[in-house]
């Protein structure tokens, strides 16, 4: 049993640090956050580290309960030794400091096995729980069976560029678009974006030990601890080349060939870690069968550009690929799905997006259609896509051009610049 003295010393510290924090900006996800308190089902927080979780939850434990919570971080070096069995001490510790309350936050959860044990048990006694992760696993189907389906799974991005602008207070507004002075300044700032990307940490403080900092903790506590990796080194080179191959296809064959990782297995059981560890994403072809879509190759986009920045061992940006990776990761704030999409005639367009299991709407990303070369093989893929699924509208974002395509009577494609459509 975990030391009874040490777990109140810890609840007691840790609240104290945590209620003299600065709340900050309010988070899109916060409004979300707000819609689910009534209702009896655990709140699940997932997202990268130092994206914001656990300055989320202040902002609720503070603005919505004034404090009268029960809170505990699981990511603190002096819980070693604590299992899901030290759960019910820590529950007892709650009681004899603050009496009964009906709220209960748990931050990291991810690092106590069968925590989900506890959970359930406190739900049956009408304990509410808001819990955050730093593991994708905590959004997947398997914990809805843990959970028996009684839980909201909400992921955390670092900033948007909305909030990026929130952050550093920039207003704009649907004229700022034609106003020369307004567009300079948010096109300004769109650049500052794409250099720094949105970890709220470096946003303020622009140090980039914490960018190096936070990409070891990832690459050490979320993976090669985690799931004891002994091939460290061929840990480090995939992730760093696939942080360096932003909006590429990948090959488990040639990965495995290319950085001797022994066998096509261990390259997905890699791949898996770094994606489960929000370090980076897969994006699989569009196709009707789950089956050609598990096969097919994947494309793969990073959780910031500003880390990218950081770890990336390319020489020069390619501004193209951090265009696209901004857009991806918009898509995933924006909807439950996105793929790439191959033609018959094997052209690729960037993204599909469904809704409600209808295609939608086709996009195509690029830094410049100025170049005939570049145009040319843009909206030839797009027109043959539109075509192939019957679409009558596409669209491609670029750096900083504007345009209506009429490919036909009945099919149109949108110009835009990337920055404008962040902010629709």
């Amino acid at each position: 049993m975990f030391d009874k003295q040490l777990l109140k010393s810890l609840v007691l510290e840790q609240k104290k640090a945590l209620m003299a924090e600065e709340v900050g900006i309010e988070r899109d996800k916060y409004t979300e956050l707000m819609a689910h308190l009534p209702i009896p089902h655990a709140l699940v927080v997932a997202g990268l580290r130092r994206a914001g979780k656990s300055t989320l939850l202040l902002q609720l434990i503070k603005n919505e309960y004034g404090g009268d919570v029960y809170y505990f971080n699981l990511e603190d070096e002096r819980l070693v030794g604590f299992d899901v069995q030290d759960f019910s001490v820590l529950y007892e510790v709650m009681l004899e400091l603050y009496g009964e309350r009906s709220i209960f936050f748990l931050d990291e959860v991810q690092n106590i096995p069968e925590w989900e044990r506890f959970v359930r048990r406190l739900q049956n006694e009408k304990m509410k729980f808001i819990i955050t992760g730093s593991n994708a696993s905590l959004l997947s189907k398997e914990l809805g069976t843990k959970l028996t389906g009684r839980y909201i799974q909400i992921e955390l991005l670092p900033y948007s560029f909305k909030e990026f602008l929130h952050y550093h207070k920039i207003k704009y507004g649907e004229n700022s678009f034609l106003m020369t002075s307004e567009r300079a300044l948010l096109k300004k700032q769109f650049n500052d974006y794409m250099e720094l990307g949105g970890i709220p940490e470096y946003v303020t403080y622009r140090l980039s030990h914490i960018l190096t900092t936070l990409y070891e903790n990832i690459i050490y506590k979320d993976i090669i601890v985690r799931y004891e990796i002994h091939a460290v080194r061929a840990l480090r080179e995939l992730a760093l080349y696939l942080m360096s191959n932003i909006g590429t296809l990948i090959s488990y064959t040639k990965l495995k060939n290319s950085l001797n990782l022994g066998s096509v297995n261990t390259v997905k059981n890699y791949l898996y870690y770094l994606e489960n560890s929000y370090l980076i994403f897969t994006v699989d072809s569009y196709a009707y069968s789950i089956l050609q879509r598990t096969i097919s190759q994947k494309k793969i986009y990073a959780i910031d550009t500003g880390l990218v920045n950081a770890m990336s061992i390319q020489f020069s940006r390619n501004t193209g690929k951090y265009l696209e990776n901004m857009v991806f990761l918009e898509l995933r704030r924006r909807y439950e799905s996105v793929f790439y999409y191959r033609t018959e005639n094997n052209l690729e367009v960037d993204f599909i997006i469904q809704e409600n299991k209808k295609n939608v709407l086709l996009i195509q990303v690029c830094e410049s259609l100025t170049n005939e070369k570049t145009r040319k093989r843009e909206l030839t893929a797009l027109t043959v896509a539109m075509n192939e699924l019957k679409l009558t509208e596409g669209l491609i974002l670029t750096l900083d051009e504007t345009e209506t395509i009429a490919l036909s009577q009945h099919q149109t494609v949108m110009v835009m610049p990337v920055y404008q459509w962040l902010l629709r």
